[in-house]
C-alpha cells in the first residue's frame, strides 16, 4: 500500500503545476490576513498596510501578489510596491515570486524581508535586478513583550506635537541618510518622505527628546503597528550627545509607551554590524526572535 504521504512523481509534476500566482483583489483579504496573522513580529510591516487599507493596489501602494499551492490554497504572499516583502513563502513560492517579478520588472527601491527567502529570492533575481547599492545579509529580529527591567525611561521623552514636524525633519533627514545610505529629499524634493513623517507625528508614533536650543537629541517612530505588534524604527541620537546612553535611555521610554497603548509586543531589527546598537538594545530587554536580509537599489 502506497503511503498516502509519499507523493509520486508524476503527481508532484501535477500539483506544482497546478501552483500559480496572482494579484490579490479585495475579496482575498480574509485569507491574506491568515497568513499575516501567522507571525506578527516578522510581517508587521506588510500587516499594518493591509490591515489599514486592505488590498486595493491604488490604496495599498503597491501589488500584493498570492502563492497559490498544488491543492489551489493561498499559502504566502509578496508585497509589491516601493519595497518588496516575501510573506511566509516557502521555495516554491519564492520561486514562483522571481518568475513573475523577472517578467515585471524591477519597480521596488528595496527587497526586505525574512532571512532565509529574500536571500533565496535574490539568489534567483541578482543577475535581472543587479547589481545591488548594498546587501545586508542578516539583520536581528528583535523583540520584547515586557518594559525595561534595567533601563528607566528617560523622563524627557515624549510625543512629537503636531507644531513640531518641521523641527523634527532635519533629525529624520540625517537618520534616513545615515541608515539607508541616500537623501530621502533626492527625487520629489522630500514631498514624501515629509508626508510621512507628518503622518506618524500626527498619528501620535512619532516620539523625541528636545534640547534647550529646540534640536532634536534623540527620536524614534513606531512606524508598523497591528493588533498583534508593533515596530520601532528611526532610531537616532543627534551626534554631540552620543555615547551618553540616551539611545537606552529613550529606547525604554518609547518601549513603555508602545506596550501600555498600541501593541502586547514591540519589535525592531537592525544591522548585524553595529553592534553598539544591539547591546543597547540588548539592555533594554530585546531579544533575537530571528533575521531580516535587505537589498538597496
Amino acid at each position: 500500500m502506497l503511503d498516502r504521504g509519499v507523493m509520486l512523481p508524476g503527481a508532484f509534476q501535477a500539483a506544482r503545476a497546478l501552483a500559480t500566482t496572482r494579484v490579490l483583489e479585495p475579496a482575498d483579504l480574509a485569507d491574506a490576513l491568515e497568513i499575516l496573522h501567522r507571525d506578527p513580529v516578522a510581517n508587521a510591516f506588510v500587516a499594518t498596510r493591509v490591515e489599514a487599507v486592505g488590498l486595493d493596489p491604488w490604496r495599498l501602494g503597491g501589488e500584493m501578489w498570492g502563492w497559490y499551492d498544488g491543492d489551489g490554497v493561498l499559502d504566502a504572499l509578496c508585497y509589491a510596491g516601493a519595497n518588496l516583502v516575501l510573506v511566509s513563502a516557502c521555495t516554491a513560492a519564492v520561486t514562483a515570486f522571481a518568475e513573475r517579478a523577472r517578467r515585471q520588472g524591477r519597480r521596488c527601491s528595496s527587497i526586505v524581508g525574512p532571512a532565509e527567502a529574500t536571500a533565496s529570492f535574490w539568489a534567483l533575481m541578482g543577475r535581472s535586478w543587479g547589481p545591488a547599492r548594498e546587501v545586508r545579509g542578516h539583520q536581528p529580529l528583535l523583540a520584547t513583550s515586557v518594559p525595561s527591567p534595567e533601563i528607566a525611561p528617560d523622563p524627557l521623552v515624549r510625543r512629537v506635537r503636531r507644531d513640531e514636524v518641521d523641527a523634527m525633519m532635519p533629525a529624520c533627514v540625517a537618520m534616513f541618510t545615515e541608515e539607508v545610505g541616500v537623501s530621502p529629499l533626492a527625487g520629489d524634493g522630500g514631498l514624501l518622505y515629509q508626508a510621512r513623517v507628518a503622518e506618524l507625528v500626527t498619528t501620535g508614533r512619532s516620539f523625541a527628546r528636545f534640547g534647550e536650543d529646540g534640536q532634536v537629541v534623540f527620536k524614534a517612530e513606531i512606524g508598523a503597528v497591528t493588533a498583534g505588534a508593533c515596530q520601532i524604527q528611526g532610531v537616532w541620537v543627534a551626534p554631540e550627545h552620543r555615547g551618553r546612553g540616551l539611545s537606552e535611555t529613550g529606547m525604554a521610554a518609547v518601549l513603555e509607551v508602545a506596550l501600555r497603548e498600541v501593541a502586547p509586543v514591540v519589535s525592531l531589527y537592525v544591522n548585524d554590524f553595529n553592534l553598539r546598537a544591539r547591546a543597547a538594545y540588548r539592555r533594554v530587554g530585546f531579544r533575537e526572535v530571528g533575521a531580516f536580509m535587505s537589498v538597496l537599489f
